[in-house]
């Protein structure tokens, strides 16, 4: 595809839709359209996190979630890690030890969970089931395994109840496994973090609280930011390559990925090789999961990268889905000076092969919405006709074996899966899209739809969560809990 520059035109239509257009939106916060939070600039200078980076096989960080972020240019009452939003970049090896010491500074129960890392889910390990009060600390311990492999991941509180309220608020950061031998290594000429938010923040920079309507469809923010930053600009030579690792730490929102004038190179999902590089127009990140993408200019100009409306469906007689805003601009890619030489992109990678042969067992789980337990008209979110209770154990499963599990969804609205620790293959699905030979730890589940998902059981015993990624449902009761016996 040609990379011509943005026209004075496309450039004068695509002004201000950093904020989502979310017309049917309107009556989703408890504050007015007109006391609302608007960014101080936008195209301001790309920047990242700070980063915090393991030496001799050991991160030990002191992570304080607490108020007051700088969000879109202004000081809010948004809440980080740190002091920021998102929180500083966790940088870690095969074989390291990972201590974090999380300090609650917020006026509600938290705790950490390591997004995607294959860790144990035990003890003061990515345990979901921990309680960490308002004014209290707790210290983590997360042996990564020797043989972890390399890629992006991400770092979240998952205190049931408040999960979605915390992240839309800004407690978000990445994090990062370096390959120990150098096989994540690409011919890029930089690396790019690029981890994608959005919230709704009133005049004086409080976070705004949704409806019960809008938390039933999954709330979507109409600030979409990226490291916290609205419509950053991304500075490149023509014909150089950067390796961009987009983070979809969106409670809700489905983001269509698409650069002007450019084909995406997708080289990872879920913080792990695809069998061979994939040039795509577009490519779809449910919240939670993440993609690595190769970025060649082909040009000098401005291309902005674009998220594109998604439907997610609707709640049935209740009203349709939220999917009727229009394309965000995320950022500017800005290609400016001497033309670089191009790096030959790998025609192979390293992606972990789909385990073959009969499963040890099969499973069918059902992710259903209806009229529920939860007061006042409410609509129940359910897994298995239940909802979420962290003392009962929904699913157990012997330590070393091979499951295939069935996810349908009943429902209207589409479901992103999400299984803590042990990662999956998808293996089909009800949309027909081929599988992307990969292992992931997030999927979206059509409405009305179903995937099937080959998952290895393997390394760690102990109990943890599978739940719907739409924040707000999986708070609502979408969860449930998983017991791996030795």
């Amino acid at each position: 595809m040609s990379g011509e520059p943005i026209s004075r035109r496309r450039a004068l239509g695509l002004l201000g839709l950093g904020t989502a257009g979310a017309t049917g939106w309107a009556a989703g916060w408890d504050t007015p359209r007109s006391d609302r939070l608007k960014p101080a600039a936008q195209g301001g200078r790309f920047a990242e996190p700070q980063v915090l980076a393991s030496h001799d096989g050991l991160l030990d960080v002191r992570l304080v979630a607490a108020s007051g972020v700088r969000l879109a240019g202004r000081e809010t009452a948004g809440w980080g890690f740190n002091g920021t939003s998102p929180g500083p970049t966790l940088q870690v090896r095969p074989g390291d030890l990972l201590r974090v010491r999380l300090v609650n500074h917020i006026d509600q129960p938290t705790n950490l969970h390591t997004h995607g890392l294959h860790v144990s889910p035990s003890g003061n390990s990515d345990n979901p089931f921990l309680t960490i009060e308002p004014g209290a600390s707790f210290d983590y311990a997360m042996r990564i395994p020797a043989g972890h492999p390399a890629g992006t991941f991400w770092y979240h509180p998952h205190h049931h109840g408040t999960v979605a309220d915390q992240i839309f608020a800004g407690l978000v950061g990445a994090l990062l496994v370096e390959g120990a031998g150098g096989e994540d290594d690409l011919p890029v000429h930089s690396d790019r973090l690029l981890l994608v938010t959005d919230t709704t923040l009133d005049g004086a920079g409080r976070v705004a609280s949704p409806s019960m309507m809008a938390k039933m469809r999954g709330r979507e923010g109409e600030l979409v930011l990226v490291n916290g930053q609205h419509q950053p600009v991304i500075t490149a030579a023509p014909g150089s390559v950067q390796r961009w690792r987009v983070i979809n730490a969106c409670v809700s929102r489905v983001l269509v990925l698409r650069l002007d004038g450019h084909r995406l190179t997708h080289v990872a999902l879920d913080g792990a090789f695809l069998p061979a590089p994939v040039d795509r127009d577009q490519v779809v990140l449910a919240p939670g999961n993440r993609a690595d993408l190769l970025v060649r200019p082909t040009g000098r100009g401005r291309y902005a990268l674009i998220s594109d409306p998604y439907d997610r469906g609707g709640l049935g007689m209740m009203g349709g889905g939220p999917s009727t805003g229009g394309p965000v601009v995320l950022a500017t890619l800005a290609a400016a000076g001497p033309a670089a030489t191009s790096p030959s992109v790998p025609v192979r990678l390293s992606a972990p092969a789909v385990p073959h042969g009969p499963a040890d067992r099969q499973r069918r789980l059902a992710f259903a919405m209806g009229m529920g337990r939860m007061g006042m008209g409410g609509m129940g979110f359910t897994i298995d006709g239940r909802t979420f209770d962290p003392d009962r154990d929904d699913q157990s499963v012997v330590l070393d074996t091979v499951e295939e599990w069935t996810v349908v969804n009943t429902s209207p609205m589409a479901h992103p899966f999400h299984l803590h620790v042990w990662p999956f293959h998808v293996l089909a699905g009800s949309a027909g899209m081929p599988p992307a030979g990969v292992l992931q730890n997030v999927v979206l589940v059509p409405a009305r739809g179903w995937v099937r998902l080959r998952i290895r059981f393997s390394d760690f015993a102990g109990r943890s969560v599978f739940h719907c990624h739409i924040l707000d449902h999986e708070d609502l009761g979408m969860m449930a809990t998983v017991n791996v016996r030795g």
